[in-house]
């Protein structure tokens, strides 16, 4: 097995990679009193300092070095301070006499009960095999997995290619398995249909593979037909009736991404265990997905061109005939005036008496009207105004609704095959709506239904009209065709809020059914609540919540009169002064433009190629199939293609002569190397190398994060491209809710349809992060916020501070009703209900808990506790434990403008982060062509990658010209460097054709520029 997957690792195994930081010092190479008991047992000091060397870097590297002497300088000055040894640099002469440091390394081994690798290999086989075959793991995840559980048991690790062997050996052994695995579950008939799927039919163009897993694209009724057909037909090759529970879930995922985006000739190469096994997990997968594609088109089918349509057009309509209606009620409104004017008492004003009217008969008032408005206009004016307006009794919905019955053909395609291909249940509030759709095929067609044939309990206002007393109907009949749309956009709603749900779908599935219950729970209850701090009995805590929150209103009332940031109106609402900005110091200045003059100038894949050099991030992008053999120069390759995708530019301007550069090795490395789960590991490596670099800790720890959305539009015709005319203008778009850190690496992101509400996504982004410490505050604008998300999060053990812009409507809220909180006593108005909170706390403790183990997306339960717009009982519960953190963050930013301030400036952070990426991601204008939302996630994945590489290049080179100019004794304050910004990319050529040339780097970096020499370029 080849073990080229760790030619970028090779140093950073089992040797120093430059000189540990402090902190690593103190961790490892301090010595305590039994180590000082050691070494002082040896006579010379510079074998002191070599048994101090070897019994300190065993420790850190879980190997002795072959040479101690050649440890870090500052490794041997700290050890030699601790030991008062004047000269480290007598560690030269240790060693020389030979056997010495062998001897020493040996009465180490045994005193700190080192054991060698042979005797833990067999165990460490059959760990890395429960790994490889749970997880599927690339090989350097394995390597360095491996490598932590030597060190974890105090193993000296071996040889660099004796582990990546073994590695090697166990995770063909686990795929192989795999394979076998799958393919005995298959009869000779499945198998036989499996492999036809890689055949190209007579006439076609494509396989049948590529015929069935291109799901829809178009919004209309023939495609929702054509996608419940595709669903049917794949669930006709009955793959999704085998019972493959006994595969780990990621496995099979990540097979069937393979058997989804591979091509159909390279799968025919596979023998025949793998290859059956991968279209078996492909066709498991597609069997699900083409109900979750099916569901998602009628969900934005239903929502765009039929209710938001007949609403648009109702609105339209309404626009044309205003002129009509104005007229005509202007003439009965004339000639109302004159018959109340003419047949009313008359007072005198100077007598107050009362005189008759001044008509006294009907033909006298006639004569009056007709003066002005002759009765024959006043006839059309009531006809017109009772045809263009609706009666009495109707509600504001009549008119679209009207219009929607009309639009019968759009839905005529699919209804039959909808209740035929979704296994639909419900719970028992959408029950009724269910039964209602199952029946409307049997309805379709005829001539006449009758009400007894009809849920008439569904007839909720003015369908109850349109339905039973349309026009034109016979006695005894109903328009059946109203009722379809009745019945379905009640559906719609039920569906949305997963009342109904589809049994064969992961994506509109039932959410309850995940959450934790029963056994389950009680298993997990215990590590649950202890890892968020929470009780099982709500009194104390409740108690403690309610007194803090009492006690704060009292702190932040008292300092009021020396608090020149708040006011309140007349109806007591708070209001918040502007913050004023920060002002920038000319030693701030000073300091960034010398070191943004510093940085080296370098094109886009160069920054790649080199940060691939430090960190080997590139050995995250393993193979699909499970292969290991690494092409030669992949590198390259990879970086080019983030290029391509992350600057949205195509294969074209990177396309060269170069092997690692044509463009069928683009294609296939695209396919093969490329996909989210790669990009997220890639990911998880940048953002340590980030943290470890002192710059990135001035300016934050990682525990402050903010979440938010970077639009895009989709100008191609797309399901899972939403309208929103605020930012997609008449287009339909994507939003990448994505998570920063206070060190300005980005922690994760996800792609999302453009029209929910950011809030519904926040706690899944968190939860799902690539890598990077978990932060404890976050940071999002008034979009992403709600009471339930508040509660949500809090209880998830989150320091919620969202940016609230519409802070004087904002209810604050109390749990004591006689308090006296001062100022604050009219913005109080909202009520706590504690005893609510109390009553659903177990309920509430198993939604969290479902949600902290990943059992369930957040998203599904926040739809879950919401029906139409309000929240259901639980839900509302949640909210009120919510409303207690959304006061206290309320008060906080009454009480201290640092606070207010700290969220601004990590809101700003983002925003520097999405103008830097809209630099990046400036071809096709910035607009995103993906059709699936896996190509919109790979490609917004391969953005966010370089971002992130960007980020860790310019803040290496930033640390060193900091370094370099406090050398040279330039003014550097602690305060300016925590100010400077990680997003400038004035030095980067992100345009035109690019270089792929990695120079030598034998000081691990570029030589920086000279700030003082005058630019030429």
């Amino acid at each position: 097995m080849a073990v080229e997957f760790l030619s970028g690792q090779q140093a950073g195994y089992g040797v120093f990679v430059g000189a540990p930081s402090r902190t690593e010092l103190e961790r490892y190479f301090f010595l305590d009193d039994a180590d000082r008991e050691a070494v002082q047992a040896k006579r010379r000091a510079h074998n002191r300092l070599g048994y101090a060397v070897q019994l300190t870097s065993v420790r850190y590297l879980g190997r002795f070095l072959p040479d101690p002497r050649q440890v870090p300088a500052e490794v041997a000055e700290y050890l030699a301070e601790q030991l008062e040894i004047a000269d480290p640099s007598c560690l030269k002469e240790y060693g020389e006499r030979d056997g010495t440091a062998r001897t020493h390394a040996g009465e180490i081994q045994e005193a700190g009960g080192w054991r060698d690798f042979a005797e833990v290999s067999a165990e460490l086989s059959e760990w890395l095999d429960a790994r490889a075959w749970t997880t599927g793991d690339g090989p350097k995840a394995l390597f360095d997995a491996a490598a932590g559980w030597l060190r974890e048991r105090r193993v000296l690790l071996p040889g660099a290619s004796r582990l990546s062997r073994l590695v090697g050996n166990v995770r063909e052994a686990a795929n192989q398995r795999l394979w076998d695995t799958l393919y005995g579950l298959l009869n000779t008939g499945q198998r036989a249909v499996l492999d036809s799927l890689l055949t190209v039919p007579a006439g076609a163009r494509v396989s049948e593979l590529d015929r069935l897993r291109r799901g829809p694209v178009r919004v209309s009724g023939p495609q929702m037909k054509w996608s419940l057909a595709r669903a049917e037909e794949i669930a006709g090759l009955g793959m999704g009736e085998l019972d493959v529970s006994g595969i780990p879930p990621r496995r099979l995922a990540e097979l069937s991404r393979y058997g989804v985006d591979g091509k159909a000739t390279l799968l025919k190469r596979h023998n025949d265990a793998r290859r059956l096994a991968t279209l078996l997990a492909t066709a498991v997968h597609l069997t699900t997905r083409a109900v979750d594609d099916a569901l998602d088109l009628l969900e934005v089918l239903i929502a765009t061109k039929l209710l938001a349509k007949a609403e648009r057009e109702t609105a339209k309509e309404k626009m044309k005939t205003l002129p009509r209606v104005e007229r005509a009620g202007a003439k009965l409104a004339t000639a109302f005036q004159i018959v109340f004017d003419t047949t009313s008492e008359q007072v005198d004003t100077d007598t107050g008496e009362m005189n008759p009217p001044k008509v006294e008969t009907l033909a006298a008032m006639w004569e009056q009207i007709e003066a002005v408005v002759p009765r024959n206009e006043l006839a059309a004016a009531i006809a017109a105004l009772f045809e263009l307006t609706p009666p009495l009794d109707s509600d504001a919905d009549q008119a679209w609704r009207a219009m929607l019955a009309t639009r019968f053909g759009t839905v005529r395609p699919f209804l039959r095959l909808l209740v035929k291909v979704v296994d639909f249940g419900a719970t028992p509030e959408g029950a009724p709506v269910l039964a209602a759709l199952k029946t409307l095929p049997e309805l379709m067609g005829r001539k006449k239904v009758g009400p007894a044939e009809i849920d008439t309990e569904l007839l909720a206002g003015s369908w109850r009209r349109l339905v039973l007393a349309a026009p034109g109907l016979e006695p005894g009949t109903v328009d059946w065709k109203a009722y379809v749309f009745c019945v379905l956009e009640q559906f719609h709603r039920m569906l949305r809020r997963r009342e109904i749900f589809a049994k064969n779908s992961s994506k509109w599935g039932d959410p309850r059914a995940k959450l934790l219950a029963g056994e389950a729970w009680e298993q997990a209850k215990s590590t649950v609540l202890a890892s968020l701090g929470l009780p099982e009995e709500p009194g104390e805590h409740l108690a403690a919540r309610a007194a803090l929150l009492d006690g704060t209103y009292r702190e932040v009332s008292g300092r009021l009169p020396d608090n020149a940031q708040i006011s309140f109106d007349d109806d007591g609402r708070l209001h918040f002064a502007a913050l004023e900005p920060e002002p920038e110091p000319t030693s701030l200045l000073d300091l960034r433009a010398a070191v943004n003059a510093m940085l080296p100038r370098v094109d886009l894949p160069e920054v790649l190629l080199e940060v691939f050099s430090w960190t080997g991030a590139d050995q995250a992008f393993t193979s699909v199939t499970g292969g290991e053999a690494r092409l030669k120069d992949l590198p390259v390759s990879i970086a080019a293609l983030l290029v391509a995708h992350g600057c949205n530019v195509g294969y074209t301007p990177v396309i060269s002569g170069v092997d690692a550069l044509k463009y069928g090795r683009l294609s296939h490395v695209d396919q093969t190397y490329l996909r989210l789960a790669t990009y997220r590991a890639a990911n998880a490596t940048l953002i340590d190398a980030q943290a470890a670099i002192p710059l990135a800790g001035a300016w934050g720890g990682g525990l402050v994060a903010s979440v938010d959305g970077m639009r895009f539009v989709v100008p191609v015709p797309s399901v899972y491209a939403r309208p929103n005319p605020k930012y997609f203008g008449r287009r339909g778009g994507a939003t990448w809710l994505n998570m920063i850190n206070d060190q300005a690496a980005g922690l994760g992101g996800k792609v999302v349809a453009g029209t929910p509400r950011d809030s519904l996504y926040v706690l899944d982004v968190l939860y799902d992060r690539d890598g990077g410490k978990r932060p404890d505050m976050i940071v999002t604008d008034t979009a992403s916020y709600s009471d339930i998300v508040f509660g949500l999060l809090t209880l998830a053990g989150f320091t919620y501070a969202p940016q609230l812009a519409d802070l004087p409507d904002q209810k604050m809220w109390r749990i004591d009703r006689t308090a006296n909180y001062g100022a604050f006593q009219d913005a109080a108005r909202g009520r706590v209900d504690l005893a609510r909170i109390e009553r659903h706390w177990e309920d509430i403790l198993r939604i969290i808990g479902s949600i902290h183990t990943g059992a369930v997306r957040a998203y599904d339960v926040i739809r879950m506790l919401s029906r139409d717009g309000r929240p259901t009982p639980l839900g509302d519960a949640i909210a009120h434990y919510g409303r207690i953190s959304k006061t206290l963050h309320i008060l906080r930013l009454a009480d201290e403008p640092a606070y207010r301030r700290k969220i601004k400036v990590q809101a700003n952070l983002q925003e520097g982060r999405h103008a830097l990426a809209r630099k990046i991601f400036h071809g096709k204008a910035g607009q995103l062509y993906q059709r699936y939302q896996d190509g919109m996630e790979d490609q917004i994945g391969a953005l966010g990658l370089v971002l992130n590489a960007l980020v860790l290049f310019n803040t290496r080179y930033m640390d060193a010209a900091v370094q370099q100019l406090r050398e040279d004794g330039f003014d550097v304050r602690d305060e300016d460097v925590a100010r400077l910004s990680p997003f400038v990319r004035h030095h980067v050529n992100m345009l035109g054709r690019y270089s792929f040339q990695l120079p030598d780097l034998p000081g691990g970096l570029r030589p920086l520029r000279d700030p003082d020499a005058v630019d030429s370029e």
